[in-house]
């Protein structure tokens, strides 16, 4: 398995699962494309793309930082063009940008609910729409959203409304996409953790006894290059679990994934 010389355009990649999945393809002297907002240092959260894109450098790859907001059409385009100019096409997509509020309707502004959907299903959408037509034209082109399951249970719905519709609708584009473009050799895949993830999202919205309870980022790109080394014609249309994944390439130890070795793990949302 080797990445070499692909294109992957990851958007949400300044920190958390986008930075590894960057990191991970880039060992492979992949060309990593690391678009997110954060061009500057954030007071709370690390990373920024240019802090990736020293990284992914530093681990092997070849890193173009650009700046985008996933829901503007033009913005998403605009950093379409730039990397396409720079590395000749687009061999892989991670939709990896999510904006997350974990609150019910009466405690939800329409601000946040417009943010999470305009991320999370709109730039998911847009990224995807705006990527296919150079996606085709790789000879195994994957789109990859991190989304869950469509798991339709009140119980993952009644205390997050809004959160929920907005991943799902994610996960909806790959239920749809996958159809859509078969004939055409793209893949459309989800991958989920089967536990809680290390990630500034977690850490601002969970106990810290969770953030303690969860694995490192590191299983989820590995998951990911996984996917991507797929046939594409072959493995779409799945909503991937990142442990399940692994196992299939034949891990079975997965301690080095956890953030406090021995702990019992913590179970992410939308999986029974």
């Amino acid at each position: 398995m080797s990445l070499q010389g692909k294109t992957i355009f990851i958007t949400g990649a300044s920190r958390g699962i986008g930075r590894e999945i960057a990191l991970r393809c880039a060992c492979d002297g992949a060309n990593i494309v690391v678009t997110a907002k954060t061009v500057e240092p954030h007071a709370k959260l690390v990373g920024t793309i240019h802090t990736v894109a020293a990284e992914v450098e530093a681990a092997g790859g070849h890193a173009l930082a650009v700046q985008i907001d996933v829901r503007e059409e033009s913005s998403v385009h605009a950093a379409i063009e730039i990397a396409v100019a720079r590395f000749g096409g687009i061999d892989i997509l991670v939709n990896n940008a999510s904006a997350i509020q974990m609150t019910d309707t009466l405690q939800t502004p329409m601000k946040r609910f417009d943010l999470m959907f305009g991320v999370n299903v709109r730039g998911t959408f847009a990224s995807s729409q705006a990527c296919i037509p150079h996606l085709v034209k790789a000879p195994n082109p994957h789109i990859l959203n991190l989304s869950p399951p469509l798991n339709i249970d009140a119980r993952w719905f009644k205390n997050h409304t809004a959160y929920t519709m907005s991943k799902y609708g994610m996960s909806m584009c790959t239920l749809g996409m996958a159809a859509e473009l078969a004939d055409r050799g793209i893949a459309v895949n989800s991958l989920w953790p089967r536990t809680t993830i290390a990630t500034a999202a977690i850490e601002m919205n969970f106990p810290a006894e969770i953030l303690q309870a969860s694995r490192k980022p590191a299983i989820m790109a590995d998951a990911a290059y996984a996917i991507f080394n797929r046939d594409s014609r072959r493995h779409t249309g799945n909503f991937y679990i990142d442990e399940a994944v692994l196992r299939e390439e034949g891990v079975a130890d997965f301690s080095q994934y956890a953030v406090t070795p021995g702990a019992r793990l913590y179970p992410d949302l939308f999986l029974d």
